[in-house]
């Protein structure tokens, strides 16, 4: 009872923060690598690659399962590298190459499906993870070349 009464409290104060915000024209602050959508997605990616990798077939395929781990991983922590960037310009380039690991998921996870290693519905939904983590990386890439271009950027900067 009493964790509902401060989840309602805590998300009227988000609604009112965010009113007043966009009444000012404030961009919300993200603060904390795990906020950012793309960052979200990519760990999702790399637990589905992770859980169908190490099973069965896939997991003896040793050159195989190593890189496309790799590359699923890399679409994350290429995010979280550059989220300590110091400036727009450096941290968009961090995020090109954490769509570029998207794009190389897709690829391995032909050649799984193509040793059988996966099933076709396994495919399908991590494929649809990596193009959903490419797209919301694509989004923030935009939001962030519109948004003070070229400006040293902190993560505790004021809007």
């Amino acid at each position: 009872m009493v964790l509902r009464s401060l989840f309602f409290v805590d998300e009227k104060r988000k609604r009112q923060v965010r009113r007043l915000n966009k009444e000012r024209n404030y961009h919300m602050t993200i603060t904390r690598l795990e906020e950012i959508e793309g960052w979200q997605a990519a760990r999702q990616l790399t637990n589905a690659v992770y859980a169908v990798a190490l099973v069965g077939a896939f997991a003896k395929d040793f050159g195989l399962r190593y890189q496309i781990t790799r590359a699923a991983g890399s679409a994350m922590h290429n995010i979280a590298e550059g989220f300590d960037a110091g400036s727009n310009p450096e941290f968009i380039k961090f995020l090109r190459y954490s769509q570029r690991s998207c794009t190389e998921v897709k690829s391995r996870l032909c050649a799984a499906l193509d040793q059988n290693y996966i099933t076709t519905k396994q495919f399908e939904d991590i494929y649809e993870q990596a193009s959903k983590t490419h797209g919301k990386v694509g989004g923030f890439i935009k939001y962030l070349s519109q948004s003070r271009r070229g400006q040293r950027r902190t993560k505790n900067q004021e809007p």
